[in-house]
């Protein structure tokens, strides 16, 4: 992806400086070696000040990748009429580090995450369409994600308990691949229980069993950790 913008001033300099300050809501640490300048019009002096024409030039800038998922978010934030501010950090791993904060983050977050999850597969969506390789986006506000995750371990836990007290396998409610992902590897190595996914998205749940219930026990286990990846 990748930004145009014309912008005029006194001297090239100056005309490229307007320009780079029109970019400075992507990249505010820009500067010249990181565009590609196109000189218009050069400056005119005029005579004693009549008929000078100031000097005009076109700046192209290609985002890098966590820029591209910031504007898109962004934009997308703003159709939505939420005022929020967007951070993203590409990490070692090829993960997309993102991160919203502003008021009413609840609008943000929906019920139980879901607008939260379907902001994040839509940023994925438009991120990966140019990557050769895949990025993995992660997407959070006021510290949703790892309030959830302690949430979903301590039930997956109590299950866990009630189906060893009972021996009766237990479904859990309709889940997001992440929220599955987090039962799985909780109770992955949880004696006496084992888990896996039943059903088709977006009413795809969890089933904690004795171990060896079901078919494959700890082998579909695993399975199901990888699938929900």
């Amino acid at each position: 992806m990748i930004r145009v913008v014309e912008a005029t001033g006194r001297t090239t300099e100056e005309a490229v400086a307007a320009a780079l300050e029109q970019l400075s809501d992507i990249n505010s640490s820009l500067t010249q070696s990181d565009v590609q300048v196109e000189l218009l019009e050069k400056a005119k002096a005029g005579f004693f000040g009549i008929g000078s024409t100031p000097a005009k030039v076109r700046v192209t800038y290609t985002l890098t990748t966590d820029e591209r998922a910031k504007d898109f978010l962004e934009g997308l934030l703003e159709h939505m009429g939420v005022e929020g501010k967007v951070e993203a950090t590409m990490t070692s791993d090829d993960t997309l580090e993102m991160n919203i904060t502003g008021e009413n983050m609840g609008v943000v977050i929906g019920r139980r995450g879901d607008t939260l999850d379907a902001l994040q597969y839509i940023t994925s969506i438009a991120v990966n369409r140019d990557e050769d390789t895949h990025i993995r986006v992660s997407l959070d506000t006021e510290n949703y994600r790892k309030k959830r995750q302690e949430s979903l371990e301590k039930l997956a836990v109590k299950v866990a308990d009630r189906v060893l007290k009972y021996k009766r396998s237990v479904t859990l409610e309709p889940m997001s691949s992440y929220e599955r992902r987090v039962i799985h590897s909780t109770l992955q190595s949880y004696n006496g229980v084992s888990t896996y996914s039943m059903g088709s998205e977006p009413n795809r749940k969890v089933v904690i069993a004795m171990a060896g219930a079901g078919k494959g026990g700890r082998k579909r286990q695993r399975k199901a950790v990888k699938e929900e990846e």
